[in-house]
């Protein structure tokens, strides 16, 4: 039985605690936090422990699943855990993934420990089935849509806005460019042509809901390249709609094959989930089991879903698998 701490204790670290529950390899010690651990109460009893207190682990458990966020958290706290312990991350700050990497490879090694990295749904299984297809059809393109589901990113940004008391924006991918990547004419979108973002806010009462809107609209990186509609609402009807956090999306590869590339093909993996944090806590609950597989067989460094043979994400045996899987 493996012994997992979790550090985090926010809605994904709340979701590895769940999953955790219904492992039969795993078992959770402990929940590492920021805050005054007497404070923390967790859904299953386990004990908190300070994060100042952290080193404490060191030697008690198999690895740390941290649960944080890939603007400012990550970056910093997974290279310097990995110097100490087996850890695995989320990260999904897409363009910086290489970066990161290198910073945990270099940490993990140092410290004779395995690490893997941007784990859960896009990256994470998005990434993996990316691989394959563009693998089975090297004559073709790629696309991904996100969707409908609430962006937690884009929500807190919204909340940031002067005047705002809270808000949910929804990632809307436009059927009609879902169609056209499905119809093998392998077409050029602009951000624009393949999400909508829809904003639900709820303002202050006074405050300038037409500023609020232009500021939303015209926000760079989170806006500014999509058509946005922007819905003022009352917090009751936030609460009453608006409070979970689905999600989902659709990876699909067009491509060709024959001597003259004369048939069409389309790939497609999708996903549609009631739980965005829970979901991607059970990528990263099973990617943790096959990591430390890999460890046990004496690899150490940054790893990724590329590097894990499906087998071992499986907490089953060879030959269940070939019985019921092949």
């Amino acid at each position: 039985m493996k012994k997992i701490a979790i550090v985090g204790y926010g809605n994904l670290g709340k979701g590895v605690e769940a999953a955790l529950k219904h492992r039969d390899d795993m078992e959770l010690v402990a929940v590492v936090t920021r805050r005054a651990p007497e404070t923390l109460k967790t859904k299953t009893g386990v004990r908190a422990v300070a994060m100042d207190d952290i080193l404490s682990l060191k030697g008690n458990v198999d690895a740390l699943i941290i649960c944080a966020g890939s603007a400012t958290d990550l970056p910093e706290m997974t290279p310097s855990l990995a110097k100490n312990f087996n850890v695995i991350d989320s990260f999904d700050t897409h363009a910086k993934i290489p970066e990161h990497f290198a910073n945990v490879d270099t940490a993990a090694k140092a410290g004779g420990n395995i690490a893997m990295i941007s784990v859960g749904w896009d990256p994470g299984m998005f990434s993996v089935n990316r691989l394959y297809a563009m693998s089975i059809l090297p004559e073709g393109k790629d696309y991904t849509f996100w969707g409908r589901g609430v962006s937690q990113g884009h929500s807190d940004a919204i909340r940031r806005i002067e005047g705002v008391l809270d808000a949910r924006q929804y990632t809307v991918p436009i059927e009609s460019a879902v169609e056209r990547a499905k119809s093998g004419e392998m077409p050029e979108f602009t951000t624009r042509e393949k999400h909508l973002r829809e904003c639900y806010v709820v303002a202050a009462e006074g405050a300038d809901k037409a500023r609020i809107e232009n500021e939303i609209k015209t926000m760079p990186n989170y806006f500014a390249d999509y058509d946005t509609t922007v819905t003022f609402i009352t917090k009751e009807e936030l609460d009453a709609n608006h409070k979970g956090l689905p999600h989902g999306g659709k990876v699909i590869r067009t491509g060709k094959t024959g001597l003259d590339f004369e048939h069409n093909h389309t790939i497609e993996y999708s996903l549609n989930l009631d739980s965005n944090p829970e979901f991607t806590a059970s990528v990263i609950v099973a990617y943790t089991g096959a990591m430390l597989k890999m460890y046990d067989k004496g690899e150490i460094g940054c790893k990724t879903v590329f590097d894990v043979a499906p087998a071992d994400l499986a907490a089953v045996s060879r030959e269940e698998m070939l019985s019921h899987l092949l």
